[in-house]
């Protein structure tokens, strides 16, 4: 389907003065126009602010008449198709700019041979003329606007030549061509080709082929053929979309290609094909009248017939956006889709069209009116022939000269285009139709394939352009809005690259539902409820935050709660509030959130009261449920920051057990992260980041004896040993009450083990009169023996607890335990506290390989003790004695013999001998 409006893309318009009759005409790259007439051609430099807008710049003589005339502004050379003699000749005019006059000197040379010895320092300001042979005439060429290379169709075949610079001396290199590829194509006579980014483009009587050259390493090329058939000839080009070099400057050479399009045309009908990753029909045109010639620029598709220049859009830059950017489609940005019906903008009447081409913002028209083109001569006619006197004479239609001219006509400026494309659609703004949504996305996607442009160099100009850009969004998002449509959901990506905030955004809307006359549609409630998310950072003011209560109050109730939650709403009135939320019909929706909500505003309001009695409505369950539905009503964002909720802050006061629940079921259903919630606390508790509140502790112990998973079990590892461990060594209290002492953890938390006995003898002797130093401790030692513990990672941060202090000894001792080295701990505790040895050895030496030590390391150690006497000798004498117990128990006589001191007193190990020696008699 084709739209049609009455809009005025054409500005001014131009004559060309021409020597002679334009025969061939071609233009592009920044001011190139060449018009070719029997042998000669002429060379326009245009220029539409000078008072001649085609200022002749040069003119040269051909070998013979221009069948075909191409410019490609990569190299800037032209190229053409001669027939002279019924030979046909191809040849590339290059350095043109620096013929001066018609009788300046022009060299002339053939393709790839040296060309060292012919050049002279003076030939740098001379045209050339490069002689391109080949085995069969040429028939049609093309000239890739990226690399500049050509591209030649013969009979059956397809010759591509590379366009390459050759090093005459240091400082001076010229331009040449190579022929690096044949193509054949067997059974196809190529009528007209084109060429773009290794992709071919080629016209036969009865179908077009789309060819695409693939590369490899050995510079060996496959071609990939996808036909596209067709009726009757037609016209073809192909046409490059936002190409865009590195660092944004428009060197020809370095542009990336973001995407590739395909015109062709039958006489009533034409076609727009996407290429590169795929062959795709885009769009069909249909003509009112058969076509003479089509040419397909980034905004436009300009057609001419006999006696009109129609103007259709197109629908390239919408393709080319979505292959330049993957965040368009989704709620951060949108384009209009590439199947939106396309529009005739204008049908502008010229008499006797003949050909069009086009480069920047001018479209170049040839026309040639003879008798039957004009109304006039065609009426004059008719009346002399009706005339009866015949002595009246007139001249025959072959004697009436056709008059001819040669127009530029200069399609007006992207940005006033736009406007009145805008002001347009303001027809349509108060009817809910797709009308206005249709033309408003025509005029977004004008401004678009502008900014898309690699030649807009002009701060000012692009300035200009996304303004247009931002102000069409803000059009099309105000569109979605207000139509209830499938597509409502675009309101919100339009509104956001629009640049608005949400306050401009209620504002716009604000008449549309003022006082409820006309209730909000979903474009708007989408668009509201997600930035009531997004845009934490934005606070609306009492006013609006009343409107936007009443637009969910009445559109959509189950909304409501979330949306007073939002840090956006921090100015509502809670008592405008409250009786909203008292008007909600609880069926369908979560009780506990209403509750929770009412709660939240009764605290804004200072009513405790009202606090207490809708709180003890619900369990603690569903209080922490409702907060896992609702979790800004504990935690928000505010630029970036997290920022506890006044109601968070409350229950800090009130129920700590309550609120660590609360954000541990949030970090469990996933709704904030671990550092999140670490920040919470501690921003909550009003603590630098190095320091750790009591609270931050109770979650974290909280998240053990919930399950977690082993790379956060050992990251909550490290950080309560560390934070245990820095309490100990600096004696600094908790700055509140643990919400959980050693034992629960122990009886609740499996990573939490019992508490070895022997610790016990170790720590007996402290004067632990602080309750909290001992519960940390106790926790520390917990951890240590624990299943789940890894002791060798945190030796390294043990340094701050000294083993001066029974506490220090028992951590250090625990860990040796853990890693097994008996030993060690052993000569520890005969040094520091000989009464923990035997408790010690009595618990960690009872597996095969460590109960040796009782003989071989415990023994012989107490013995060397007691003979060294001092305070502790009845300890050791005691711990000799069951020493000697376990040995000779263990061990057979003759080995419990081996293993005792050879300056004992026999009297004191006979009774131990006696009971090895009677343990053997009795086995």
């Amino acid at each position: 389907m084709v739209r049609l409006y009455n809009l005025h893309p054409f500005g001014s318009q131009q004559v060309v003065r021409c020597q002679q009759e334009p025969e061939r005409v071609c233009c592009g790259g920044q001011d190139a126009l060449f018009v070719a007439a029997g042998c000669k051609v002429e060379a326009f430099c245009v220029e539409p602010r000078e008072p001649e807008p085609a200022r002749p710049r040069c003119s040269f003589s051909t070998l013979g008449q221009v069948l075909h005339l191409s410019y490609s502004e990569a190299g800037d050379y032209l190229v053409t198709i001669e027939e002279k003699n019924k030979a046909t000749f191809l040849r590339a005019y290059v350095n043109w700019r620096s013929k001066t006059t018609e009788n300046s000197r022009v060299c002339i040379r053939m393709v790839g041979h040296g060309v060292e010895g012919c050049f002279r320092e003076a030939s740098k300001d001379q045209m050339s003329i490069i002689e391109i042979p080949l085995s069969e005439p040429p028939l049609c060429i093309s000239s890739c606007p990226i690399t500049g290379d050509l591209l030649v169709g013969c009979n059956n075949k397809l010759v591509l030549f590379s366009l390459k610079w050759q090093v005459v001396h240091e400082g001076f290199s010229i331009l040449d061509f190579e022929r690096s590829l044949v193509i054949h194509i067997d059974s196809i006579l190529p009528i007209e080709i084109s060429f773009c980014a290794g992709y071919i483009a080629v016209i036969s009587d009865l179908e077009v082929l789309i060819l695409r050259l693939e590369f490899t390493p050995k510079d060996e090329a496959s071609v990939d053929p996808s036909p596209l058939t067709k009726d009757s000839p037609a016209r073809l080009a192909i046409m490059e979309a936002g190409a865009v070099s590195a660092d944004g400057k428009s060197s020809p050479q370095e542009k990336e290609l973001l995407s590739l399009f395909c015109f062709f045309s039958l006489p009533h009908i034409g076609y727009l094909y996407m290429a590169v990753k795929s062959v795709e029909l885009m769009s069909v045109y249909q003509y009112p009248e058969k076509s003479q010639q089509a040419v397909l620029t980034p905004q436009f598709l300009h057609v001419i017939t006999s006696n009109n220049l129609q103007c259709f859009t197109v629908r390239c830059s919408a393709a080319a956006a979505r292959d330049a950017d993957p965040y368009v489609d989704t709620t951060l940005k949108a384009c209009p889709p590439v199947s939106l019906d396309i529009c005739a903008l204008r049908m502008q009447l010229f008499i006797g069209l003949k050909a069009i081409c086009h480069f920047r913002n001018h479209i170049i028209l040839l026309t040639k009116a003879g008798t039957e083109d004009i109304p006039e001569r065609r009426k004059l006619s008719k009346s002399l022939l009706s005339r009866k006197d015949g002595s009246i004479r007139h001249k025959s239609p072959s004697a009436m000269e056709a008059g001819w001219n040669l127009y530029i006509v200069n399609t007006i400026s992207t940005v006033q285009l736009y406007k009145e494309m805008v002001d347009y659609s303001k027809t349509y703004k108060n009817m809910r139709t797709q009308s206005c949504i249709h033309l408003l996305s025509e005029a977004h996607l004008l401004v678009r394939a502008a900014l898309m442009d690699p030649c807009l160099t002009e701060p000012g100009e692009k300035e200009e352009l996304l303004e247009a850009f931002r102000e069409s969004c803000g059009h099309l998002g105000d569109c979605y809005s207000r139509l209830d449509t499938q597509y409502s959901h675009l309101a919100l990506p339009y509104y956001k690259m629009s640049g608005l905030s949400m306050t401009d955004v209620l504002t716009r809307i604000d008449s549309v539902v003022e006082d409820g006359s006309q209730n909000a549609e979903r474009g708007l409630l989408f668009y509201i409820n997600h930035s009531l998310y997004e845009n934490v950072d934005e606070e609306l003011s009492e006013e609006l935050a009343a409107k936007v209560s009443q637009i969910f109050s009445a559109a959509e109730p189950k909304q409501l709660p979330h949306v007073l939650c939002s840090p956006c709403m921090k100015n509502v009135d809670p008592l405008l509030a409250m009786n909203y939320l008292k008007k909600l019909n609880t069926s369908g929706l979560s009780s506990v959130l209403v509750t929770l909500t009412k709660a939240a505003m009764a605290l804004k309001m200072g009513d405790l009261q009202m606090y207490k009695n809708e709180i003890k409505c619900q369990t603690e369950r569903e209080l922490v449920r409702g907060f896992i539905l609702e979790p800004r009503l504990l935690i928000q964002q505010k630029r970036g920051q997290v920022v506890p909720t006044a109601f968070a802050a409350h229950l800090k006061e009130t129920h700590p057990e309550l609120l660590v629940t609360s954000i541990l079921g949030l970090q469990k259903n996933s709704k904030v992260g671990v550092e999140e919630a670490d920040a919470f606390f501690k921003v909550l508790c009003g603590k630098d980041d190095d320091v750790i509140p009591q609270l931050l502790v109770d979650f974290w112990e909280a998240q053990l004896v919930s399950s977690v998973s082993e790379v956060v079990l050992q990251e909550l590892f490290f950080k309560l040993l560390s934070q245990y461990i820095w309490r100990l060594s600096q004696k600094q209290p908790p700055d509140t009450k643990p919400l959980r002492n050693p034992e629960d953890l122990i009886n609740s938390c499996s990573h939490y083990g019992l508490i070895y006995p022997w610790v016990n003898f170790l720590t007996s002797s402290d004067s632990l009169h602080d309750q909290n130093y001992a519960e940390d401790l106790s926790k520390l030692q917990s951890l240590i023996c624990g299943p789940s513990f890894d002791v060798a990672s945190i030796l390294p941060f043990l340094e701050p607890l000294s083993e001066d202090t029974s506490a220090g000894l028992s951590i250090h001792i625990l860990c040796l335990s853990r890693l097994k080295e008996h030993e060690h701990a052993i000569n520890l505790l005969l040094d520091r506290c000989p009464e923990a040895v035997i408790p010690y050895a009595h618990h960690e030496l009872k597996e095969e390989g460590p109960r040796a030590l009782w003989w071989k390391k415990l023994l012989p150690d107490l013995c060397q003790r007691i003979r060294q006497g001092g305070e502790k000798y009845e300890v050791h004498l005691s711990s000799l004695k069951e020493t000697l117990a376990v040995a000779a128990t263990e061990l057979e006589l003759r080995d419990f013999l081996n293993v005792l001191p050879e300056d004992g007193t026999a009297a004191f190990f006979l009774p131990y001998l006696l009971y090895s020696s009677r343990k053997k008699s009795v086995t």
